[in-house]
């Protein structure tokens, strides 16, 4: 399943005025890095894969539409799926993009 190009274009509206992004294709989806770190990807399985710190795996897995990413039959901590409906509203996919981009922001440039 190919990511979905209307959430791809949300994201970078949301993220527009943020310095040292670049777009990979990764996974089958689309990886918005900040200063060459992952901050969120568009998932070719639908929806959003949302990078947290890891110690906040636990909390953030309690929330509606969130589910663990699993990668290579193991939970990724640190790493959080948000499903389509998750997303659905811009209030919605602003929150996820943020917490997104604030992490990866305070991670050393690669």
């Amino acid at each position: 399943m190919a990511y979905d190009q209307d959430l791809a274009d949300r994201v970078r509206e949301l993220i527009a005025a943020e310095r040292g992004v670049e777009e990979k294709t990764m996974f089958g989806g689309l990886a918005f890095l900040i200063n060459g770190n992952m901050s969120v990807a568009v998932s070719g399985k639908g929806g959003l894969m949302v990078r947290v710190p890891p110690e906040e795996t636990p909390t953030l897995l309690t929330r509606e539409h969130v589910t663990p990413m699993v990668m290579a039959g193991r939970e990724t901590r640190g790493w959080l799926r948000v499903s389509a409906e998750g997303v659905k509203a811009k209030r919605q996919l602003q929150s996820w993009v943020g917490r997104g981009v604030d992490y990866a922001k305070r991670l050393p440039p690669k």
